[in-house]
């Protein structure tokens, strides 16, 4: 019945050590030889993801990945881009200058590198260049590329800081453009078209697969719009409760090895 997956990573497809278990990386495998598409979704950076990608083997000609929460659709296998939806230099200055009104920390990407305008290093900036394996270099704003493309901008600062930030931006921003909290000390924040559902529906189209052919599987706010998207959206264990209010499915937690489970249930039982 179901002929795609798309499965986030951390808190989902990864355990709190951020481990892919033999048991999750098996059921993929079963899916795939089942000739089910399996497309990792999720928010960080495509060089962020390379090694998983290789080691669960996704990287076949018809192979794809979504990165950036949807800002960046991509064929693994011969890179080329199926959808790159970015934010520009003025997109970048304004956000920055908010981010200036309201005291939080700020950090923003191209493709292959993270960057900060701050002189004093967020150590959540390192955090992220760590579990990237990204280089993070000081840039001021006014010395940014006007042409660079910028797949998302991120507010960033200790949870009960941002969550007083995210209450104090202005209302006309919120029309602007899209904020998903990915996780409590990271604010996201892309261009209004962006989201991982609106991502998934464009690849699942271009490969001929329809809404209900389509599983995806997430805990977090970020993931919201594709487990609603989804023919049936599977929240993990450890999900929040938005995501699992809107969920057809519940599986086990993300060290329960609830991917593997999920899989089994749907796909392979």
């Amino acid at each position: 019945m179901y002929k795609l997956i798309a499965i986030d990573i951390d808190g989902t497809l990864m355990n709190d050590r951020k481990e892919i278990t033999k048991e999750v990386n098996d059921a993929i495998q079963a899916a795939k030889a089942k000739g089910v598409k399996v497309v990792i979704c999720t928010g960080r950076p495509i060089v962020g993801v390379q090694s998983i990608i290789e080691e669960l083997k996704l990287n076949d000609e018809e192979d794809f990945v979504i990165t950036f929460n949807g800002a960046l659709v991509q064929n693994t296998y011969t890179k080329d881009v199926e959808s790159q939806i970015t934010l520009n230099y003025e997109n970048l200055k304004e956000l920055y200058e908010l981010s200036l009104k309201l005291h939080s920390p700020f950090q923003f990407f191209d493709t292959e590198n993270l960057y900060t305008p701050n002189k004093e290093i967020s150590r959540y900036t390192i955090h992220e260049a760590h579990i990237n394996q990204i280089p993070i270099h000081y840039r001021p704003i006014d010395e940014v590329q006007k042409d660079m493309l910028i797949p998302k901008v991120m507010f960033i600062d200790e949870p009960e800081r941002l969550d007083t930030t995210i209450a104090n931006i202005p209302e006309s921003f919120w029309d602007k453009y899209t904020f998903v909290k990915s996780t409590p000390f990271f604010l996201e924040i892309l261009d209004p078209s962006v989201s991982k559902g609106n991502a998934v529906r464009l690849l699942a189209e271009k490969l001929s697969i329809k809404q209900e052919e389509v599983i995806c599987i997430g805990d977090g706010e970020n993931d919201l719009s594709m487990v609603e998207y989804a023919g049936c959206g599977v929240a993990m264990a450890n999900a929040v409760s938005v995501v699992k209010e809107v969920a057809q499915f519940h599986t086990l937690s993300n060290n329960e090895n609830g991917v593997a489970y999920a899989i089994e249930k749907l796909v392979l039982g």
